[in-house]
C-alpha cells in the first residue's frame, strides 16, 4: 500500500459492494459546477457556515487549536456526494468563522478507512513522535476494516494514530498502528482524547455500541482500560457515537461539573440523529452521573456528532456539529457538495429550576459578521398578523423579545413557501414546521414537525436569536438555554417575517433587530 501524505495524489475509492479498496492516480478533473457558477454560490450553498468545496462530508473530527490556527478536520469522501470510504478532510481558520480549505489530511491505508476521532497537542512530547522544541499535533482516530466487517468478525474497528510536525499541513501514520485493538465490540469507535492535568495522564473516551469506555495512557500509544458508563442511563434507541468529556464551571458559582456528550442514531427526540448529554463527576478513572434520562443539546433534527475543541485559548469549550441527520443525509437536494457544519458555539453550564443545563450559543465573533438592516418594536393585536420585509432573508439574523404566548413566526418567500416557528403557551412547547418550507419531498420524514419542550422558564420575556443561511435555520432561546437546528431548502430566499398572534391579548415584540450576515468565502 502506498504511503499516504497530505499532499499525495494517490486516492482510495469505493467502486462496488462489497467494499474493496483500490489505489489509483487521481484523474484530471473536468471543470466543476462550482467553477461554472461561482465559488460557493451554488443553489442552497451556505454563505456563513462551513461546507466542503465539493463532495460528501459528515462528522467534525480532530477539533484542535495550535499556533494561532483552529483546525477543523471532518469525515470526507472525495469521490461522490454520498457516503463512501472515509478520509479526513481539513480546513483551518484564525477566528472559527472564515475558513481556508486544505488538502485531504488522512487517507485510508492497509488498516482500514479513517473514521471519526480527535486531535491533541502533545506539548511534552510524551509520544516521542516530535521534539521538545516542536511538539507533535497527534490525531487519534478509528480504523474501519470493511473486509473484516464483511466477514462478520468483531475486530474490524480499531484505533490508530497519525502525527504532524508542521501544524497539520502533512501527517505521518504511526508505523505500529493500530494502537488499540478490539475483538469484543462490533461498534468500537470515535476516540476523544484529552490531557487530564490532575492525574497527569491522557484519557480516551470512546463508545462501544451502547456505552462509553474510558482508557488512559502515558504516551498516546499504549492504552489501558479504566471504566465504562451508560449501559442503563440515557437514551438507547440507537448506537452511541462521538463522545466528548470535559469539565465546566457552573455559571455564577464556584461549582465544577463534568459534562459527557453522546451522539445517538437513531433515537433523537424528533427522529433520527441527535446529541444527548450527561452532567456528573469524573475522578480520573470513572465518570458517574445521577442523571437517568437523556438531556438534549439541541432539539432540532440537524445537529449531530458534534464535539468540542482541544487546547483553546482561555480553555473555552467551543462546539461544532454536523448539520444533518442520517434519516435523509444522503438525499438532500444539493449537487456539488453535501452537508454543512453548525455555527461554532460556546458551551457553558447553568442551573435552571435546580437542574443542570448545558447552554450552547454562537461564539461572540459572529457579531462581527452582522450588519444591521432594521430595528423596531411591533404591537400585534389578538387574532392578527403583522409582517416585515427581509432584504437578505436567506442570510440573516433575527433577534427579538417575546412573551410566552400563542405566537407564530412565519418566514415566507415569493414562491409561497413558509417556515413556521410556533410558541404554544398552554403546552409549553416550541415547534418548527418545515413541511412547506421549500423542497421537502426528497425524504418522507423531512417535513415532520419538530417540537421542543420549554421547561424551567424564568419570569419575563423570552430572548430569540434566529440565524438563517441558504439552507439552514438555527434557533436559540434565552441565549442558548434552548436550541433547535434544522436544514431548509427554499427555492427562493425568504423575503418576509410574519408574526401571528393566536392569543386573546395584544402582544408586543420588543427590540426586533434584523441583521444581514456577511459571506465568509473569498472569491
Amino acid at each position: 500500500m502506498m504511503e499516504r501524505k497530505t499532499m499525495g495524489i494517490a486516492l482510495c475509492a469505493m467502486f462496488t459492494l462489497p467494499l474493496i479498496y483500490q489505489c489509483r492516480q487521481a484523474p484530471e478533473k473536468e471543470k466543476t459546477k462550482t467553477e461554472e457558477i461561482g465559488y460557493y454560490e451554488e443553489p442552497f450553498r451556505p454563505q456563513y457556515h462551513f461546507s466542503p468545496p465539493e463532495m460528501w462530508m459528515n462528522d467534525p473530527n480532530g477539533l484542535v487549536y495550535h499556533q494561532g490556527v483552529y483546525h477543523l478536520f471532518y469525515q470526507y469522501y472525495p469521490e461522490d456526494i454520498v457516503w463512501g470510504p472515509m478520509h479526513w478532510g481539513h480546513a483551518t481558520s484564525s477566528d472559527l468563522l472564515h475558513w481556508e480549505n486544505k488538502p485531504i489530511a488522512l487517507y485510508p491505508d492497509e488498516n482500514g478507512l479513517i473514521f471519526s476521532g480527535s486531535a491533541v497537542i502533545d506539548h511534552e512530547n510524551t509520544s516521542g513522535l516530535g521534539r521538545e522544541e516542536n511538539p507533535p499535533l497527534v490525531a487519534i482516530f478509528t480504523y474501519h476494516d470493511m473486509e473484516k466487517e464483511k466477514a462478520g468478525s468483531n475486530d474490524h474497528q480499531t484505533q490508530g494514530v497519525a502525527y504532524s510536525l508542521d501544524n497539520g499541513e502533512t501527517f505521518t501514520m504511526y508505523e505500529e498502528n493500530p494502537v488499540l485493538l478490539n475483538s469484543e465490540f462490533r461498534d468500537f469507535r470515535d476516540p476523544k482524547v484529552f490531557w487530564d492535568e490532575d492525574m497527569k495522564q491522557w484519557v480516551m473516551a470512546l463508545v462501544a455500541g451502547d456505552h462509553l469506555r474510558l482508557y488512559h495512557s502515558d504516551n498516546l500509544l499504549e492504552w489501558t482500560y479504566m471504566s465504562r458508563f451508560g449501559k442503563d442511563q440515557g437514551a438507547h434507541g440507537g448506537v452511541w457515537e462521538c463522545p466528548d468529556l470535559f469539565e465546566l464551571q457552573v455559571e455564577g458559582t464556584d461549582e465544577k461539573k463534568w459534562v459527557l456528550l453522546i451522539s445517538i442514531n437513531p433515537g433523537a427526540p424528533n427522529g433520527g440523529s441527535g446529541t444527548q448529554y450527561f452532567v456528573g463527576d469524573f475522578d480520573g478513572i470513572t465518570f458517574t452521573s445521577e442523571q437517568q434520562e437523556a438531556k438534549w443539546l439541541d432539539w432540532g433534527t440537524d445537529n449531530y456528532a458534534g464535539v468540542t475543541y482541544n487546547n483553546t485559548p482561555g480553555g473555552e469549550r467551543i462546539f461544532i456539529g454536523w448539520m444533518s441527520n442520517w434519516d435523509y443525509a444522503r438525499d438532500t437536494p444539493t449537487e456539488v457538495w453535501r452537508s454543512a457544519m453548525t455555527l461554532p458555539r460556546k458551551l457553558s453550564l447553568a442551573k435552571y429550576g435546580g437542574e443542570y443545563t448545558l447552554v450552547n450559543y454562537p461564539i461572540d465573533g459572529v457579531e462581527d459578521l452582522l450588519v444591521e438592516e432594521a430595528r423596531l418594536n411591533l404591537h400585534v393585536p389578538a387574532g392578527e398578523e403583522k409582517s416585515i420585509g427581509l432584504v437578505n432573508g436567506s442570510q440573516s439574523r433575527l433577534r427579538f423579545k417575546a412573551p410566552v404566548a400563542d405566537l407564530s413566526f412565519v418566514l415566507k418567500n415569493d414562491s409561497g413557501e413558509a417556515l413556521v416557528l410556533e410558541l404554544d403557551r398552554e403546552e409549553g412547547l416550541f415547534s418548527l414546521d418545515r413541511s412547506a418550507s421549500g423542497l421537502v419531498d426528497f425524504h418522507e420524514t423531512f417535513g415532520r414537525v419538530q417540537q421542543m419542550p420549554l421547561e424551567n422558564l424564568g419570569e419575563g420575556e423570552l430572548d430569540f436569536d434566529i440565524f438563517l443561511d441558504a439552507s439552514s435555520v438555527e434557533v436559540f432561546i434565552n441565549k442558548g438555554q434552548f436550541a433547535m437546528t434544522a436544514q431548509v431548502f427554499p427555492t427562493s430566499p425568504y423575503s418576509a417575517l410574519a408574526i401571528r398572534n393566536s392569543g386573546s391579548e395584544t402582544t408586543q415584540i420588543g427590540d426586533l433587530r434584523v441583521d444581514s450576515v456577511a459571506r465568509i468565502w473569498k472569491d
